[in-house]
C-alpha cells in the first residue's frame, strides 16, 4: 500500500509542478495533467510511475462526476432562457458547424459510426475553462462580442447533456434499431425527470443535503452525485448525464452557493486525477499513427469556428475584429473531449480514438491561446462585404464591481491629439483605437493594436482609468480594478475632445 501511495503521490506532484508552469506562460492546465500521465504511464519508455490505470478507476470517475456536477450547479439557466433568438441561433451555427464536420471527419476516417459520433462531440465542444480564461488574460472581459462568446459556451455546456443521451445507446453496444431507440428514450425520460424534479422538487432535495456546517454539507453533496451518477449509470445511461441533472436541480435550491464554493477544490483535485488517469491510457506508439489525421482535424476546426465566428458576428452587426475573436477564443478543446473519449475507450471502440483525442487536445491547448491573442490577423482577411453594422466596443457593463479610483481622475483633462504618439515615432500607422489616460491626458492605442500604449502607459504610470477616443464612445476602463468605471448616478459620462 505504501508503495502505491508513493508512486500515486508523485505522479500527482508532478502533474501539479507541470501545471503551475504552464500557467506561468499563459497555457492551460488540463493538457499537463494529461502529459503527465502519458509521460509516466505504462505507453511511454522510460519510467513508469503507475503500471495499471484501472487501479485510479474509480478516483477518475469521482473526478469526471465531480466535474459534470459542478457543470450542472453554475449553469445559469434563467440567463440562457432570457438570452434571445439571437444568441440561440449564434450557438446552434457554433455547434451545427463543428460537430457536424466533426462527424463528416470520422465518417471520412473509416472508423465506424459509433466512432464518428464520439468524434463529432469531441471535435465539436469547446473548453468553456479555457475560454474563460482566454478572456480574462487577453483583457476582454469589456467586449462587446464577450457576452456572445460566454453565451455560446453555455448553451454548449446544455448541449452536452442531450448529446450523452443521445451517444449512450451508441457506446453501450445495442444490437437493433429498436434497441437503440429504446436506450434514447431511456435517456431523454431520465432527463427529463430531472429537469422536472429542478422544476418542482429543487425544495426537497435542499432539505435532504442542506446543513449549516460545511462539512456535513459537503459529505451529504458528494453522497448524492455517487448516488445519481450510480442510478443514472445502473439505469443505462451514462454516470455523466446524472451527475450534470444533479448539479443542475441543486443550482435551483437555497444552498447552490455554498455547494458551488465546497465542490469546487473536490472537482479540481479529482478532475485533476481524471485526466492523469486519461494520460496513463495513452500508448504514445499509436501516437505517430494519428498525427496526420490530428493536423487534418486541427485545420477543420480552425476553419469551422471562425466560419462560425462570423456568422455570430454577422447577427450581432459586429465587425471583423469581434468576428475573429468570437471563432478564435473558443478554438481550445479540452475536458469535454476528454470525457467523450474516456467514454468511447471504455465502451471498447477503436483504440485510436484515445490517441487521436490526446493529441488533438494537445495541440490545440498550444494553438488557442496564441491564435486568440493574434485574432487581428485573421480579422484582416475578413472581407467587408461579409459583415453588416458598425463597431460597437463596449455596449454595456458587463462586470458588476465598480472602480475605486475616481479620485485620480482630472476632471479637466482633454487629449491633445488624434493620433498615437507612441505608434508615429515607431512608424507605425495602423493602431485600431485611441485611448486618454485621464489622469494626464496621454493619449495611447488600445491592446488590440500592435504597440498597445495605453496598457503600456498605465504600466509605466500607475494612472488607472483612461477613455476610449473612439467615434461614438464615451465609456471608461479601470487598469487597476479590471472594470468599466460607472459613473456617479445623476451625471452623464464626461467627453474628451481635443482642446
Amino acid at each position: 500500500m505504501h508503495d502505491e501511495l508513493l508512486r500515486i503521490g508523485a505522479l500527482i506532484l508532478i502533474a501539479g509542478l507541470l501545471a503551475r508552469g504552464a500557467r506561468r506562460v499563459g497555457l492551460p492546465t488540463v493538457p499537463c495533467y494529461m502529459l503527465a500521465g502519458i509521460l509516466l504511464g505504462p505507453g511511454t519508455p522510460g519510467p513508469t510511475l503507475i503500471e495499471h490505470p484501472e487501479s485510479l478507476e474509480l478516483f477518475a470517475t469521482l473526478g469526471l462526476v465531480l466535474l459534470l456536477f459542478h457543470l450542472g450547479v453554475e449553469f445559469p439557466v434563467e440567463q440562457v432562457l432570457g438570452s434571445g433568438r439571437r444568441l440561440f441561433l449564434a450557438a446552434a451555427c457554433y455547434i451545427g458547424l463543428n460537430v457536424g464536420a466533426g462527424f463528416g471527419f470520422g465518417l471520412l476516417l473509416g472508423w465506424g459510426l459509433p466512432e464518428a459520433l464520439v468524434l463529432a462531440g469531441a471535435l465539436g465542444i469547446s473548453s468553456s475553462a479555457i475560454a474563460t480564461k482566454l478572456l480574462i488574460e487577453l483583457r476582454r472581459l469589456t467586449n462587446a462580442e464577450t457576452p456572445v462568446i460566454l453565451g455560446i459556451i453555455v448553451i454548449e455546456d446544455l448541449f452536452l447533456a442531450f448529446y450523452l443521451a443521445l451517444l449512450q445507446p451508441v457506446l453501450s453496444d445495442a444490437g437493433t434499431p429498436a434497441e437503440v431507440a429504446t436506450g434514447i428514450g431511456t435517456g431523454f425520460v431520465f432527463l427529463l425527470l430531472l429537469f422536472a424534479l429542478a422544476r418542482y422538487g429543487a425544495r426537497a432535495v435542499g432539505a435532504l443535503i442542506g446543513s449549516r456546517e460545511d462539512e456535513l454539507l459537503a459529505v451529504l453533496m458528494v453522497g448524492l452525485v455517487a448516488l445519481m451518477a450510480g442510478l443514472s449509470s445502473g439505469m443505462g445511461v451514462s454516470d455523466a448525464i446524472g451527475a450534470l441533472m444533479i448539479g443542475l436541480v441543486v443550482s435551483r435550491t437555497s444552498v447552490r452557493e455554498r455547494v458551488e464554493r465546497l465542490v469546487l477544490p473536490l472537482r479540481d483535485v479529482f478532475a485533476a486525477v481524471f485526466f492523469v488517469t486519461f494520460g496513463l491510457t495513452i500508448d504514445v506508439a499509436g501516437l505517430a499513427e494519428v498525427a496526420l489525421p490530428v493536423a487534418a482535424a486541427v485545420l477543420v476546426t480552425i476553419a469551422t469556428n471562425s466560419a462560425a465566428g462570423l456568422i455570430a458576428g454577422r447577427l450581432y452587426g459586429f465587425n471583423q475584429r469581434a468576428a475573429a475573436n468570437i471563432g478564435l477564443t473558443v478554438l481550445g478543446r479540452g475536458e469535454f473531449s476528454l470525457i467523450l473519449a474516456t467514454l468511447a475507450m471504455g465502451a471498447g471502440l477503436d483504440p485510436r480514438i484515445g490517441s487521436f483525442v490526446a493529441l488533438y487536445v494537445l495541440v490545440l491547448a498550444v494553438l488557442s491561446p496564441l491564435l486568440a491573442s493574434q485574432s487581428r490577423h485573421l480579422a484582416r482577411l475578413i472581407p467587408d462585404r461579409l459583415l453588416t453594422g458598425g463597431w460597437r466596443y463596449v455596449r454595456g457593463e458587463t462586470m458588476s464591481t465598480a472602480c475605486t479610483h475616481l479620485d485620480r481622475i482630472d476632471p479637466d483633462v482633454r487629449a491633445d491629439t488624434l493620433a498615437c504618439p507612441a505608434c508615429a515615432e515607431d512608424g507605425i500607422d495602423d493602431w485600431v483605437q485611441l485611448r486618454l489616460c485621464l489622469t494626464c491626458g496621454h493619449v495611447g492605442c488600445c491592446d488590440d493594436s500592435p504597440g498597445r500604449h495605453a496598457t503600456a502607459h498605465f504600466e509605466a504610470t500607475g494612472h488607472p482609468v483612461m477613455e476610449s477616443l473612439a467615434p461614438g464612445e464615451d465609456w471608461r476602463y479601470c487598469f487597476v480594478d479590471r472594470t468599466l468605471v460607472r459613473e456617479p448616478l445623476g451625471r452623464g459620462p464626461a467627453h474628451h475632445g481635443t482642446g
